[in-house]
């Protein structure tokens, strides 16, 4: 019999504040490479490597994105893991999750889940939202404002935007969401015009992982105009190229962890918990 129930592995503070409702739930956690808290938040035990993780206990819990260099490697997590364990995570690369499936290990992706990854994209909006306002002193309000994208964070960043009164404009190669966000109130244009619009926006929010903006494109973007990425993987723009013109943009990555970590452990919580029932 394992010692522990789960292994809670890396991650951010999502990860790290999933530990407590665990253990309200009588579960018994070990932790590897855990995020630190301002409250400290201590596992029932603490795991010195890996493999001593892996051995401790049948569930495993990673972060979102699972993989993060120097903290968990999908490589050295595959050679430990048996049929005894159970695997959860986020952004799970769809090679591992078949080389599961073929050992008969049962591996959950939380952003496979619809419900988590909608509850993820509004906190990823909102973080977005405030890193504007931190970065640019101007108001949301009136502002002209572009969104790049429009999937699950790019319809709820529109909407948000546009509550707070801002002139939402939606880009996207998608006619079927040029329609919708156009039948939402925003003003819309495809991908093919992106290079001749850009100059006519003060923010610009990128959701898409594939770099849009690219060198010639950012040579549009007014000086004065910030950019907010929150495009998963590299992000949607050339960074070489922003810095080399001095733009301000910044690849904004695990928002709902730096701000909304307590409410998102809850509900991956819940959804690990479910899992296991």
């Amino acid at each position: 019999m394992a010692e522990y129930d789960i292994a809670v592995i890396g991650g951010d503070k999502r990860t790290a504040y999933m530990i407590p409702f665990f253990m309200e739930r009588g579960y018994r956690v070990i932790g590897y490479k855990v995020c630190h808290t301002k409250e400290e938040i201590q596992p029932d035990g603490n795991a010195d490597t890996l493999r001593q993780a892996l051995e401790s206990a049948g569930t495993i819990v990673g972060g979102i994105p699972i993989e993060k260099k120097g903290v968990l490697n999908l490589r050295e997590l595959s050679r430990h893991l048996r049929r005894c364990h159970t695997v959860f995570g986020g952004v799970i690369p769809e090679a591992f999750r078949q080389e599961c499936g073929e050992r008969g290990i049962p591996c959950h992706d939380f952003m496979k889940d619809e419900g988590l990854a909608i509850f993820n994209a509004i906190a990823t909006a909102e973080g977005a939202i405030l890193e504007a306002l931190q970065h640019k002193e101007t108001n949301i309000h009136q502002s002209k404002s572009l969104v790049l994208g429009y999937g699950r964070c790019g319809k709820v960043l529109s909407d948000k935007l546009k509550a707070l009164c801002a002139e939402v404009t939606v880009c996207t190669a998608n006619q079927t969401e040029l329609a919708l966000a156009e039948s939402l109130g925003m003003k819309v244009f495809p991908v093919s015009q992106l290079t001749e619009k850009l100059s006519s926006f003060e923010y610009i929010y990128n959701t898409v992982p594939a770099v849009l903006l690219t060198k010639e494109r950012l040579k549009r973007i007014r000086t004065d105009a910030l950019v907010i990425d929150i495009a998963s993987g590299r992000g949607g723009l050339d960074y070489d190229q922003a810095k080399q013109q001095q733009l301000k943009a910044f690849h904004c990555l695990g928002l709902p962890g730096k701000y909304a970590a307590r409410v998102s452990a809850g509900r991956l919580a819940d959804y690990v918990i479910e899992k296991l029932m």
